[in-house]
């Protein structure tokens, strides 16, 4: 299936409308804080929350910033527009949900909050009608026309080994914070309020994570498949783990973590390395998942000798063989006996 020129155009302006809602949240922080270095550290958490002003953002926005750029371009060039656009809505509303109780409940003036809630809740309008968009505007491909493909058997693999691993890194730290944080900080991890205090339009720390555990496992899953929503997913999930593990190694190498490595705790040790395995995942997930798709094609059994039968004959229903010009066919049951199997010894 593809998608209709009007679908796409529709698909491409609702993408450039919820970019342009992160540029204009992006740009408050900026000229909130002391430079973009400033707003690097407090989402990277290397800066002391009480010295500096209040953010309304995560590197979260800034991940589907870059996220609905690149679905409105594959809206309107892209084979695989219509699960492109099916992903980015779904994730964009799951993302973006939580803020519609979160907002109310945050200590910012009452006008950002107004202006936030407004923006929370174009966003689930938003990534709900590029949902429909991608669904309701598909159609059959014509003859000739380029299909949409997932993965290829390789990179399904290798998509799923990392996402999986990954899914499996992500929760046990959610497991293990749960024994160490206390436990007035639940259900608010998850649900956001009381002593969990999160940027204006953000999610709360828990569901972000629920959210992206969900999408690897989903995108690893789709990846070994070779569905073609494993593309699109994947990318935004390796966006996701590059950003981790980008602000991790950022504040590993900021306060010199590196070098006190081997005297660290355990825990902490461990913590390092889920940094650097995300960076690397991300890394990897991006290179593999953004070659272009490739359509599986089960393939014939072969049998021992080479044919698609047994011992090398033709399989039940393939057409016979032509005869030469000028010869009569094959009567059926005449000609030479099958080649018998070779002797077990």
């Amino acid at each position: 299936m593809t998608l209709t020129r009007g679908a796409r155009i529709t698909g491409a302006v609702l993408c450039a409308v919820q970019a342009l809602m992160a540029v204009a949240w992006l740009v408050r922080d900026f000229r909130v804080v002391d430079g973009p270095g400033m707003l690097w550290d407090i989402w990277a958490g290397a800066a002391n929350v009480w010295a500096v002003p209040a953010t309304t953002t995560t590197a979260t926005t800034l991940v589907l910033l870059v996220v609905h750029a690149a679905t409105a371009v594959a809206a309107l060039r892209s084979a695989v527009a219509a699960p492109a656009l099916v992903v980015t809505g779904i994730v964009t509303f799951a993302v973006r949900l939580p803020g519609v109780w979160t907002i109310a409940d945050s200590p910012a003036p009452e006008e950002l909050r107004d202006r936030a809630l407004l923006t929370m809740y174009a966003a689930l309008v938003a990534g709900l009608a590029t949902v429909v968009v991608g669904m309701a505007g598909r159609r059959p491909v014509e003859d000739g026309g380029e299909r949409p493909a997932g993965p290829g058997r390789g990179a399904g693999v290798i998509a799923f080994l990392l996402l999986g691993f990954q899914a499996v890194v992500f929760a046990g730290w959610e497991i293990r914070l749960a024994f160490v944080y206390p436990d007035r900080l639940y259900p608010e991890w998850f649900t956001g309020g009381g002593p969990v205090v999160v940027p204006l339009t953000e999610a709360p720390p828990g569901w972000t994570s629920v959210v992206l555990i969900l999408m690897f496992l989903v995108a690893a899953v789709g990846a070994v498949a070779g569905a073609a929503y494993a593309r699109p997913l994947g990318l935004i999930a390796g966006g996701f783990l590059l950003s981790s593990g980008v602000l991790g190694v950022g504040r590993v190498i900021r306060f010199e973590l590196y070098e006190r490595f081997a005297d660290q705790d355990f825990e902490v040790q461990l913590n390092t390395l889920s940094l650097v395995t995300s960076l690397i995942a991300g890394i990897a997930l991006l290179a593999v998942l953004a070659r272009k798709g490739v359509r599986r094609t089960p393939s014939a059994p072969q049998g021992p000798w080479g044919g698609a039968g047994p011992w090398g004959a033709p399989p039940p229903g393939y057409p016979p063989a032509q005869a030469a010009p000028g010869q009569q066919p094959a009567a059926p049951g005449s000609g030479p006996p099958p080649a018998s199997p070779p002797p077990r010894w």
